[in-house]
């Protein structure tokens, strides 16, 4: 049996136990160590089952994963997401369909200091959607803005799933968060349109606010929003103007997290333990990805089916945007059925390779794939953004909700068009922080 064929037998048996809700960590676990053993001997594969989990455990650069989570754990529990939605709302309630705008305004502040899709979706869904029903907008419509706006959780600085991407393929960290930047202000902007135009066609989705705050108000409510935009200040803006490296700025923004909550008053003692053990847990589970992705990487090599596919592709005579095209319908076929970390896992160690081959820069293709994924967390039948509003909005069926959310689709559809057409869009800020 050819190396191939076992490297293909390997993808397909990764794929299968993951469908069959295997953690993703153990499954790169399996795979890796199995293959590798049947390729290069059971001793070969003990020995890289140590040196992977090693490799991974003692790099340096990836301790930037649990400082930041830590950091967004601090702010989730602090309460401060109902301060910030309703300090955008007295900013941009009034206008139509303002309480879902302000609803994806609130998500992009929000998503900016926790970096996580779920994080957002949940926090805003219990906040936002009884807000929304009580000015009697259609549930369908509240939902679908809620679920839109948690999609820049893994868009915005600072991304996990984009830290996992530089992990994966080596492209460096730093430049990756600032690469997500304006597309996610790019992708707040455009759902704020797809609202705007949605409530002009349909005005009884979304009845109008006769309140409007008065300016002293205004002012007022943005006590709730300034530990956001301190915090992204010093984490990301460290980061961008060279003050600090990417690790560091995690660090200082998790130390920076924990005092201004304690400044605040807002970090409960129970808050504070929560923090910990879910950035602990979530830590965890994030590095036995890693590390199995490691030992999985080094199977696929030894299989050579990376290379094999690379002297393949870029032996053809067609556009690269022609495979561009096929890739991202894997993508969007496989978010279906997948979450973002297994599809980046099982997909990167063969995909990255061919991206880079035929002539596509690396860090813009990150952004197309986080891009392709939250597609994928609006999409049925997996949808895992809109089973965690369902968990919450429980008087709703889920095909109502599923059937909200496909104008957000199309509009993140086009967006990641406008990146595709206008690369320079990903790539311009990630420019000035390499320089």
């Amino acid at each position: 049996m050819s190396s191939e064929l076992i490297g293909v037998i390997g993808i397909i048996l990764l794929l299968v136990l993951i469908l069959l809700r295997v953690s993703v960590g153990l499954s790169l676990f399996l795979v890796g160590f199995v293959g590798i053993s049947v390729l290069s001997g059971w001793n070969v594969g003990l020995a890289q089952l140590g040196s992977s989990a090693f490799g991974s455990g003692n790099n340096y650069g990836l301790s930037v994963i649990p400082l930041f989570i830590l950091m967004g754990m601090f702010m989730s529990n602090t309460g401060l997401g109902k301060d910030l939605f309703n300090a955008v709302d007295k900013w941009i309630g009034h206008f139509r369909g303002g309480l879902a705008i302000a609803t994806v305004g609130a998500a992009s502040i929000f998503a900016a200091i926790s970096g996580s899709s779920n994080a957002t979706t949940a926090t805003l869904s219990k906040i936002c959607i009884p807000e929304m029903n009580e000015y009697k907008y259609k549930t369908t419509f509240s939902t679908a803005a809620v679920a839109a706006g948690g999609t820049l959780g893994v868009l915005i600085p600072p991304s996990v799933l984009l830290i996992i991407y530089g992990a994966l393929t080596s492209e460096p960290i730093g430049p990756l968060l600032i690469g997500g930047l304006i597309p996610g202000i790019l992708m707040t902007l455009m759902f704020m349109l797809m609202i705007n135009i949605q409530v002009r066609l349909k005005p009884e989705i979304a009845p109008r606010k006769k309140e409007v705050a008065s300016f002293t108000e205004k002012v007022t409510s943005l006590k709730g929003v300034w530990p956001f935009l301190v915090i992204f200040a010093i984490s990301i803006g460290g980061i961008y103007f060279g003050v600090f490296t990417p690790t560091e700025a995690g660090g200082i923004g998790a130390i920076g997290a924990f005092i201004l909550t304690m400044v605040t008053k807002r970090l409960s003692f129970k808050g504070l333990i929560s923090s910990l053990d879910e950035s602990l847990r979530l830590s965890v589970m994030l590095f036995l990805i890693l590390i199995g992705a490691g030992l999985f990487g080094k199977f696929l090599a030894l299989s050579r089916i990376p290379m094999y596919l690379t002297n393949v592709v870029g032996g053809l005579d067609v556009s690269p945007y022609l495979i561009l095209a096929l890739i991202l319908g894997v993508y969007f076929i496989l978010g279906m059925f997948l979450e973002g970390i297994a599809i980046m896992v099982l997909t990167l160690p063969i995909v990255y390779p061919l991206i880079t081959q035929l002539g596509f820069d690396g860090l813009w293709f990150g952004i197309i794939m986080i891009m392709l994924i939250n597609i994928g967390v609006l999409t049925p039948p997996l949808g895992l953004s809109v089973y965690i509003i369902s968990g919450v909005v429980k008087d709703v069926p889920i095909e109502k909700i599923f059937k909200g959310v496909i104008p957000s689709i199309i509009t993140m559809a086009i967006a990641t068009i406008i990146l595709i057409i206008f690369p320079e869009i990903v790539t311009f800020l990630p420019n000035f922080v390499k320089d």
